[in-house]
């Protein structure tokens, strides 16, 4: 069986260069396991942080060598989640969104890895700071939440910049990797592997409702929008400079650029939106995910897709590694 070795797989011990995005509420132990069992590492979603989901999660995760990711602004309000958590012995924890430095420690005395997912250069220096072994450089392609920069520009940039400032720190690309064309590309924009989102969601494992599936098979890259609906109808505080990217509906058509008005209708609107939500209704709730979409073609299981991915990568870097230049 072919490996894709780079610094991550090393650091990691890892067969193949490849992460699952800890998506909130999608992805699950299940899907956690089968990417790792495949040779990547696979993160439990922590989200907004419920105790009883995330137990329920780990031991679905059949004692398989998983991490898990949490939203840190939100983190923050219930920190004795960390050291819950901790207790199952995650091989990676990743912080999203929010400074990291106030649990970096009790994640390394835990023997976790720390992975710090940014999206500009002062998250990237906060994450240097925090001692992260593990730096994702998102870009806004990506689904879910994120910022401005593009994943093309960003990662090379974070790169450079680890070069000279955290040689030892390890870079996973995100935002619109779904194939084994976006990893390779990724390591040669500098990057040591990639944490892959969109693609994993679209996974038979993933804790994702079958009318959300098809809506994905159906959505071609230019399908979805960044807007910051989805927490205003629940009430969510998402700090300031962060977006969500959703796909493109009738819940978008109605209120995306009305933000006030959805605000002052949020009472009503919200259990709506949360009852569509939970019928997995396409049109009338966010669907979580990113321009990766177009590349989408059907729903697999999670080991496919990863090996597919390396195997497609390593086939592109060969030929790479052979091309004539005139």
């Amino acid at each position: 069986m072919s490996t894709l070795v780079t610094r991550l797989t090393g650091a990691l011990n890892l067969r193949y260069p490849i992460v699952s995005a800890p998506m909130a509420f999608a992805a699950g132990g299940a899907l956690a396991a089968a990417v790792s069992r495949a040779g990547g590492l696979g993160l439990i979603g922590g989200g907004y942080g419920d105790p009883a989901w995330l137990e329920r999660e780990f031991a679905a995760a059949g004692g398989e060598r998983v991490g898990v990711g949490f939203i840190t602004w939100s983190l923050q309000k219930s920190p004795a989640l960390l050291t819950q958590v901790l207790r199952h012995q995650p091989a990676a924890v990743m912080l999203s969104f929010g400074d990291p430095r106030p649990f970096a420690e009790e994640i390394r005395r835990a023997g976790a890895a720390l992975i710090c997912q940014c999206q500009d250069m002062g998250h990237v220096r906060d994450a240097i700071a925090a001692g992260a072994s593990v730096i994702v450089a998102q870009g806004a392609e990506a689904g879910g939440h994120g910022a401005l920069r593009g994943t093309l520009g960003f990662v090379p940039e974070v790169a450079d910049h680890l070069a000279r400032h955290a040689p030892d720190t390890v870079l996973l690309a995100a935002g619109g990797i779904a194939d084994g064309r976006g990893l390779a590309a990724a390591l040669m924009l500098g990057a040591d592997g990639v944490l892959v989102g969109t693609r994993l969601w679209a996974s038979r494992e993933a804790l994702v409702k079958e009318g959300h599936h098809r809506a994905i098979l159906a959505t071609a890259g230019d399908g979805t929008l960044r807007t910051r609906i989805p927490d205003i109808v629940r009430s969510l505080p998402w700090p300031a400079g962060f977006t969500a990217r959703i796909r493109r509906n009738a819940f978008t058509g109605r209120w995306h650029g009305r933000e006030e008005a959805l605000k002052a209708a949020v009472a009503e609107e919200g259990p709506r939106y949360a009852h569509a939500f939970e019928a997995g209704d396409p049109e009338e709730a966010a669907v979580w995910f990113g321009e990766a979409a177009g590349l989408v073609h059907a729903i697999e299981p999670a080991a496919d897709i990863v090996e597919r991915m390396a195997a497609e990568a390593i086939a592109r870097l060969r030929a790479q590694g052979g091309a004539r230049l005139a």
